[in-house]
């Protein structure tokens, strides 16, 4: 079960936003074993987006920039207390946080305890946000929640050609 987690969640270099479309099920997290961050003493840690800003206007593709404070990033499959991997949600609600994060289009795995991702997006308005989970892609309790952030993509001069 943990090696097909792992390769879920796995694919790709430090840059990629290559996410398997595994769907990751209640049965793949055992709530037992969940790390959760309070009980962990790690209250203070907290998730951001470093950039792109809030409200910036850009164009395809974008790089985004992953921050965390008070807590270790660390591959998928790691159980260690205070630790975690990132994933990103756009243009989405956020999944119940309970549960294994969806690996789809719309949120994207970083298994490998990527820090940063390079993504292909439309042109318009998009949501931004990351979630920390643990080994088994749950969401810590309490949940590590970036602030939603909107950016806009324009289309580059080299598309308009």
């Amino acid at each position: 079960m943990a090696v097909l987690l792992l390769q879920a969640c796995s694919g790709g270099d430090n840059n990629s936003s290559i996410a398997t479309p595994k769907q990751a099920t209640q049965n793949d997290a055992p709530a037992a074993e969940a790390t959760t961050a309070t009980d962990s003493g790690f209250s203070s840690a907290r998730v951001f987006i470093v950039s792109p800003a809030d409200g910036e206007t850009l164009t395809s593709p974008v790089t985004v920039v992953f921050g965390v404070e008070n807590f270790r990033v660390a591959p998928a499959g790691t159980f260690e207390a205070g630790t975690g991997h990132h994933h990103l949600l756009i243009d989405t609600d956020l999944p119940p946080l309970n549960q294994p994060i969806p690996a789809d289009a719309n949120h994207l795995h970083f298994g490998k305890a990527q820090t940063e991702a390079t993504i292909e997006l439309a042109p318009g308005p998009h949501k931004l946000q990351l979630v920390l989970g643990d080994g088994y892609h749950v969401p810590h309790d309490p949940a590590l929640i970036s602030t939603p952030i909107t950016i806009t993509v324009t289309e580059s001069a080299a598309a308009v050609e």
